[in-house]
C-alpha cells in the first residue's frame, strides 16, 4: 500500500498529518525588506494526489480569497487523501495597495508565469512561487473576478483539449465552461503545460466578498476533491445544466456605440432571447438614447456594473445557448419560480 509523502518546498518540508501557515519571501521592497505570500499546506495523513488552490493573483479581486482561506482554515482536514496547496493571496504588493496589476510598473503577475529568475521583478515573484508551490502539484483551481466596473456569473475558463484539464473542469460543479488554452504567461496555461491541470474560476466583481458566489465555489472545490478522492465522503457533483463555449462564434462582447449611461435592464447569469433589449445608453438630457439588443439567444456571463460608458466600451458577455441547453435552463427557472 502507498504511504503518503512530505510535500517539500524551498525552504521548508510538511510531513503526512501536518498543517504549516508559511509567510513565503517572493521578493523584496525598496527598503530591503521581504515581500512574503500566505501559504498554508494541509498534508493528509493518507496518500493522495496534490492541488492547489489560489486566488488574489490580481490583488483587487477578493471573493476567491475567502474560499481558499475557508478550505484551508474552516474544513476538516482529518480524512484527507493527498495535500492541499492553499494560496490565498498570490499578488501580496496588489493586495496592498489593492490594484490589479503590480504596483512595479504596473505589471501583470498572472501574464509573468512561469517566471524566470534572472528576469523583471514580476517574473521573479512568478518563479518563486510557481516552482514551490504550483508546479509540484496534481491539479490547480486558480480564482478570480471581474475587472473593476464589471461582475461576472460564477463559471470556469479551462482547455478543454487538455483531457487532465477537462477532468478538473468538468468536475467544477458550473453551468458554464469556456474552453481555450488561455494567455501566454496566464497561470492556468503555464501550470497545466508542466502537468498541473489547472482551471480558472471567475466569479463576482472586484473589492467584494459576494458570499453567494463564495459558498457555491465552495461546494464546487468539494466536488473536485470527491473527483480526485480526496474527500472520500464526497460525491462529484451535476450542476443541472452546462454548456462548454468552444469556439469564438458562441460568444460575444457587445461593447458601446455611443457614449453615455447606461440603464442595464437584466442581471449577470440572466438568459436573453434574440433581439431582446439588454440595455439602453443616453446622455445626461436623456434627449437621446440608443438601444442595444441580443445578437442571438444566450446567458449573460459577465455585465456593466460601472454604468458610464465611452463609445467602444464593453457592455457584457454573451454566450450562446443551444435549444436543447436552453430548454434546461428555462426548466430550472421554472423550479426555482424565477420565470
Amino acid at each position: 500500500m502507498d504511504e503518503a509523502e512530505p510535500f517539500t518546498y524551498d525552504g521548508g518540508r510538511v510531513d503526512p498529518g501536518e498543517t504549516q501557515n508559511v509567510r513565503y519571501t517572493v521578493s523584496e521592497t525598496y527598503m530591503g525588506d521581504p515581500v512574503r505570500i500566505p501559504v498554508t499546506i494541509v498534508n493528509g495523513e493518507r496518500p493522495g494526489p496534490t492541488g492547489f488552490l489560489s486566488a488574489a493573483a490580481h490583488g483587487d479581486e477578493l471573493n476567491g480569497i475567502e474560499v481558499v482561506r475557508e478550505v484551508a482554515h474552516e474544513w476538516d482536514h482529518e480524512t484527507l487523501a493527498g495535500t492541499l496547496v492553499c494560496l490565498p493571496v498570490l499578488n501580496v504588493p496588489a493586495f496592498l495597495a489593492q490594484e490589479r496589476y503590480l504596483p512595479i510598473y504596473d505589471r501583470d503577475l498572472n501574464r509573468s508565469f512561469p517566471g524566470n529568475p534572472d528576469s523583471t521583478s514580476a517574473k521573479r515573484m512568478a518563479d518563486r512561487i510557481f516552482r514551490n508551490f504550483l508546479e509540484p502539484c496534481d491539479f490547480g483551481l486558480d480564482f478570480h473576478t471581474s475587472t473593476r466596473g464589471r461582475t461576472n456569473m460564477l463559471h470556469v475558463r479551462a482547455d478543454m483539449d487538455d483531457p487532465a484539464v477537462a477532468r478538473v473542469a468538468n468536475a467544477f460543479a458550473s453551468n458554464v465552461i469556456i474552453s481555450s488554452e488561455g494567455p501566454s504567461g496566464s497561470l492556468r496555461r503555464e501550470a497545466s503545460a508542466v502537468g498541473a491541470a489547472a482551471i480558472t474560476i471567475e466569479m463576482g466583481e472586484a473589492h467584494r466578498f459576494q458570499r453567494p458566489l463564495i459558498d457555491s465555489a465552495l461546494e464546487s472545490v468539494r466536488s473536485v476533491l470527491a473527483e480526485f478522492g480526496m474527500l472520500p465522503t464526497e460525491v462529484v457533483q451535476w450542476p443541472g445544466w452546462r454548456t462548454v463555449i468552444e469556439n469564438g462564434d458562441e460568444k460575444t462582447w457587445i461593447r458601446a456605440d455611443a457614449g453615455g449611461l447606461v440603464d442595464m435592464h437584466h442581471q449577470r447569469g440572466d438568459l436573453v432571447y434574440e433581439d431582446d433589449v439588454i440595455c439602453t445608453i443616453a446622455n445626461p438630457f436623456k434627449t437621446e438614447d440608443t438601444t442595444v439588443r441580443a445578437p442571438f439567444t444566450g446567458l449573460l456571463v459577465g455585465i456593466l456594473e460601472n454604468p458610464l460608458v465611452y463609445p467602444g466600451n464593453p457592455l457584457c458577455h454573451l454566450v450562446r445557448l443551444d435549444e436543447r441547453t436552453r430548454r434546461a435552463l428555462e426548466r430550472t427557472q421554472e423550479v426555482r419560480g424565477e420565470t
